[in-house]
């Protein structure tokens, strides 16, 4: 059931799903932030990445969990992209970028964060060391140091600028994603395709971010295949 709901009536509404007999919800732009706080528990990605897109209610309370990093590696894997194999250009300091950039130190990539706010990225960094900054500017330039791209912001979706980005430095092989999924192939991946790059669509990061939270909600893990990337893309 999707739920549009004003930020300032986020915590309201949150907590009267939990007693209206929800099993949980997840959770989209702008609210991660606020989902984080809302919660009486948090897991530990949630807690290193400062921001919740899941949401478990139980008797003891609120669950926040944070899947977007577990979702973002998982579709890398599945287009053949090793996380861990060199470094990372991150765009963006938002929710999202918070995970994906905790996922992606996990799995063993240095990663640089990029924002068109250059104090966002700072903070970001300061609270995900050694992550490093670039500034936005100079983030075209600086992509034959990288092996991975990714795009955590809105720029490029549907109703939304489009992302000003060349690809034209881009060291061979360079794999760029995109968390973008509507439209499915955003400018951004046109180009990379273009260039014989590696392509990653944001489709399959929504995919497999639902896994663990459907899992907590229902007791059943589901599988993310072609058959259900099919019917979702459709």
């Amino acid at each position: 059931m999707p739920l549009p709901v004003a930020p300032e009536s986020f915590a309201e509404v949150v907590k009267a799903l939990a007693h209206a007999g929800f099993m949980g919800a997840n959770v989209t732009i702008p609210h991660k932030e606020a989902a984080f706080a809302v919660c009486n528990r948090v897991d530990e990605t949630a807690s290193r990445a400062g921001a919740v897109n899941t949401l478990v209610f139980t008797a003891q309370g609120i669950e926040g969990r944070n899947t977007d990093g577990y979702g973002f590696v998982a579709n890398l894997r599945a287009h053949g992209v090793n996380p861990g194999a060199g470094p990372a250009l991150v765009l963006g300091a938002g929710g999202a970028a918070r995970a994906i950039a905790a996922a992606l130190q996990q799995a063993g990539a240095p990663v640089t964060l990029c924002n068109r706010t250059r104090d966002r990225a700072e903070a970001l960094a300061a609270a995900l060391p050694p992550a490093t900054v670039l500034d936005w500017q100079d983030r075209a330039a600086a992509l034959s140091d990288y092996a991975l791209l990714v795009n955590t912001t809105s720029l490029g979706m549907v109703h939304n600028p489009p992302l000003e980005m060349s690809l034209e430095r881009a060291a061979p092989g360079l794999a760029v994603a995109d968390i973008v999924y509507a439209p499915l192939q955003t400018a951004l991946l046109a180009e990379a395709a273009a260039r014989g790059l590696k392509p990653v669509e944001g489709l399959g990061m929504l995919l497999h971010q639902a896994v663990p939270g459907f899992a907590a909600w229902f007791g059943v893990t589901p599988s993310v295949d072609e058959e259900l990337y099919r019917i979702v893309s459709a």
